[in-house]
């Protein structure tokens, strides 16, 4: 049974930073591209980066570019994304999200095949 668990995710005041992790068993984490999406109440998910299976090739949502950075511990079975300079508009459950497919190549949350539960990120101004 595949399982991502987020965690990380708090209240944290404008200009601070947090780090997210994503603890994923169940499948061979090295050969999958991951993913983290935020949704905000009454919005889509969207994607804030993404990874390829080695961690050679990343994405970055023009949004969070300079601020957030997604990464990868394959030994660990575990993808971080450290966010810094926090903003409100960051506020959202942020997911992450594997894809089989290894490589980077949408934006669409339908590519990904497993998703975790989210965490909660509040920034307050």
């Amino acid at each position: 049974q595949v399982q991502l668990v987020e965690s990380g995710g708090g209240l944290v005041q404008a200009g601070g930073s947090l780090r997210l992790s994503c603890a994923a068993s169940g499948l061979t984490f090295s050969m999958y591209a991951m993913g983290w999406f935020l949704q905000a109440p009454g919005k889509e998910r969207e994607l804030v980066a993404a990874i390829s299976w080695s961690g050679s090739d990343t994405y970055y949502a023009d949004s969070v570019k300079g601020r957030f950075t997604i990464s990868r511990d394959n030994a660990k079975n575990t993808m971080y994304l450290q966010m810094n300079s926090l903003k409100p508009e960051d506020t959202a459950v942020y997911f992450c999200a594997a894809d089989k497919g290894g490589i980077i190549t949408t934006t669409q949350a339908r590519a990904y095949d497993y998703w975790g539960q989210g965490t909660q990120v509040t920034v307050s101004s």
